[in-house]
């Protein structure tokens, strides 16, 4: 919820956050000169903070406007989606997460070039985490428009690096393939990245891909948001990080 408000309004950190590397540095070692723990994890904040530099993201969703207000501006291929988003998600025209992957399954299944079996359920709840901005666990459909037309437009991406139209982008097209869905990322964070995405092979299927680059759209999003002045540091509360990094 904290990620998705500051994706939303571009809050500014706490003045009780100290500097996130530095604040993390103390809280992770107890205090005192941050140790390699600390260290680390600063390190890491400042390879993001530069690769956020260079993100330009999609314009954030507008805020909830009702059915009839804007279902006249939008095109056929939008008003089709929208009346399939209110046939699955009902009265309140929000989806949770079992329903999202309803959605985007259906949708998937159309597509057997990407030979993929669709996104899991966990995929989908850290889909609705991001940009669950009422802390509802409910995506409404500006939220989920925004999130398929980059998942639309990451497939493509994702298909011109399955040179061999084997289902995954191997781990030596992933640094270009990461680069041209948006992110210009060092060579430290692709190795983070395929540690924690990857398969053992260093190979990434569609699900995860997507996974990977939702998270990092909306960390990216939620860093330049918050980073006012530029400076490549931004200012959290210790309960702010915690709902950032443990919900999303």
């Amino acid at each position: 919820m904290f990620l998705a408000k500051a994706l939303l309004s571009g809050g500014s950190g706490s003045s009780r956050g100290g500097s996130l590397a530095r604040g993390l540095g103390g809280l992770l070692t107890g205090g005192g000169g941050g140790g390699n723990i600390g260290g680390l994890v600063g390190g890491l904040v400042n390879l993001i903070s530069e690769a956020a530099a260079q993100y330009n993201p999609e314009p954030p969703p507008p805020p909830r406007n009702h059915f009839t207000n804007v279902e006249a501006q939008e095109s056929d291929e939008i008003r089709q989606f929208r009346r399939l988003f209110a046939h699955l998600a009902g009265d309140d025209m929000e989806v949770c997460a079992t329903e999202l992957r309803d959605i985007l399954n259906k949708v998937l299944s159309r597509h057997q070039d990407l030979k993929t079996d669709g996104f899991s359920l966990d995929t989908c709840r850290s889909m609705v985490a991001v940009m669950d901005c009422d802390g509802n666990g409910k995506l409404g459909f500006e939220e989920f428009k925004y999130l398929w037309n980059n998942i639309k437009k990451w497939q493509c991406v994702y298909k011109q690096y399955d040179t061999d139209q084997s289902g995954t982008v191997g781990r030596a097209q992933l640094p270009n393939c990461l680069k041209a869905a948006g992110f210009h990322l060092n060579e430290q964070l692709c190795r983070v990245i395929v540690r924690r995405y990857a398969a053992e092979d260093g190979s990434m299927d569609f699900n995860s891909f997507i996974s990977c680059l939702v998270r990092m759209d909306s960390m990216f999003r939620a860093f330049k948001s918050l980073d006012r002045d530029g400076s490549g540091r931004i200012k959290v509360t210790l309960e702010d990080w915690l709902q950032l990094t443990m919900y999303s």
